[in-house]
Formats: C-alpha cells, structure tokens, sequence
C-alpha cells in the first residue's frame, strides 16, 4: 500500500512538469527579433465629419467627396477645385 502512494505522487509531479498546451495557443514568431515580428494592424479609417455642401447634412465619412449619398443620387455636382474660372 505504501507503494501505490508513492507512486501517485511521482505521476502528479511529472504532470505538472509538462504543462500541454495546444500549439495553435503558442506565439509562432517567439523566435523572431522584436523588430521583425508582425505589428498588428491598426483600425484607422480616417474618417472625417463634413457637412454636405448642397443640403446641410452633417454626418461621417471616409468618402473623397463632400456630397451625401442622397445629393449624388439627385445628380448634383460639385465644381472641380483644380480648374480655374476665367472671368
């Protein structure tokens, strides 16, 4: 009996010595420098808060133009900024 109670213990040890883990919960860059593991991606959508020029409509957009969807659905367009009047 003394036996099977020293033997446990000996099992419990080794099971503690050798923690599994899974290998997808493992970093696969441990081995790279810092400086070339992957940096995370940062979210930046460089949204900007305009007001629509030919209704007023204030909202949020990443879109290169300040018309809301509804004025460029309606046909309206803006003035080209690069070309110059003569007058």
């Amino acid at each position: 009996m003394t036996d099977e109670l020293e033997e446990k213990p000996d099992q419990t040890d080794q099971a503690e010595a050798k923690p599994q883990s899974c290998t997808c919960m493992q970093d696969p860059f441990a081995a790279l420098p810092p400086e070339l593991r992957p940096r995370p991606i940062e979210k930046d959508f460089d949204l900007r808060k305009v007001s629509c020029p030919n209704c007023g409509f204030v909202y949020w957009t990443n879109r290169k133009t300040d018309l809301c969807v509804d004025c460029e659905k309606k046909g309206v367009h803006l003035p080209d900024p690069n070309t110059k009047t003569e007058g």
